[in-house]
């Protein structure tokens, strides 16, 4: 089983509308939303909820208020003024710290794991979707990401399905970290501007740390072709392959306002770069026919730890 992780170095260049025309084109696979904290994969592939599941992380305080003699001992060590009179009055301010339980002189108070949001199992005209769904002011996004991950992988294997295609989130904290660690390929939707360079070298800077290969795709790429060409020679340099450059459309904009995928758009001048992309990538990943074009691309893979 393989799993193609898309990730960028910030939102806006994209990723999800690459992601989706992705999906669209490769067969017999499980996708994967793990942009937890913003995820919208499930807006374009019409999704139809098939299971629903609770997610806990973290602790909060469950005061019992038969016990409580609302001595104050709480609300004056809460440094975070999340406890009012034996009250959780404010809980997005609450950080589970346990305080308030360890010194409670009645023992009113006990921690228990908190409801941090939700992940999903859900039917889509391109194929079965694993995302989620990160609660307000909620931390533990990288955790949220790895069981949306685990579960997909489940699926995948259930179906003996080939491929897992992962729309991973931007950035390069924790919940990117979640995201590629362990993916057979990473692919980094960049923009040709000076921004977006320096995002793709943090990016490659990690991927490389996880030891991953690494690919490319110039998203807007004829809008500034000098920072194009600029992006292309750095990649060359660092022997990173740029599979696909698609010109700027606004058939991604209309397409994400209908609830679809540019794929299911006539937009030939972004379609065909968004096929040739795939093939390039499903011949790294070994999920193609051989032909040449999979033979080179598997040599490449066989010796990208040397990059």
């Amino acid at each position: 089983m393989q799993e193609l992780v898309i990730v960028s170095g910030k939102g806006g260049t994209g990723k999800t509308s690459i992601a989706a025309a992705l999906a669209y084109l490769a067969p017999h696979k499980v996708i994967a939303d793990c942009d937890v904290d913003a995820a919208n994969f499930h807006l374009i592939a019409g999704a139809a909820e098939r299971e629903a599941h609770g997610f806990t992380a973290g602790f909060e305080p469950e005061i019992d208020q038969t016990r409580c003699t609302n001595c104050g001992v709480c609300t004056r060590l809460c440094r975070f003024d999340a406890i009012t009179s034996g009250t959780l009055s404010s809980p997005l301010d609450c950080e589970g710290c346990g305080v308030c339980a360890f010194n409670c002189p009645q023992h009113a108070i006990a921690m228990r794991e908190k409801e941090a949001g939700h992940w999903f199992i859900a039917d889509t005209r391109l194929g079965l979707l694993v995302h989620a769904k990160l609660g307000l002011a909620v931390e533990n996004s990288g955790k949220l990401v790895s069981k949306v991950r685990q579960e997909a992988k489940k699926l995948a294997t259930a179906h003996k399905y080939p491929l897992i295609i992962t729309d991973g989130p931007p950035g390069i904290g924790c919940p990117a970290i979640a995201a590629i660690s362990g993916a057979s390929l990473v692919l980094a939707v960049v923009e040709p501007t000076l921004p977006s360079r320096h995002d793709l070298k943090r990016l490659a800077s990690l991927v490389k740390h996880f030891q991953l290969p690494l690919a490319v795709c110039i998203n807007k790429s004829d809008l500034h072709t000098e920072n194009t060409n600029a992006i292309a020679a750095w990649c060359a340099d660092a022997a990173i392959p740029v599979v696909g450059r698609i010109p700027y459309s606004d058939a991604f904009r209309t397409a994400v306002n209908q609830g679809k995928t540019v794929m299911d758009t006539d937009d030939t001048s972004v379609k065909e770069p968004l096929t040739s992309m795939w093939r390039n990538l499903a011949a790294m990943l070994g999920i193609a026919d051989r032909s040449n074009t999979s033979f080179f691309w598997s040599r490449w893979l066989s010796k990208f730890k040397q990059w």
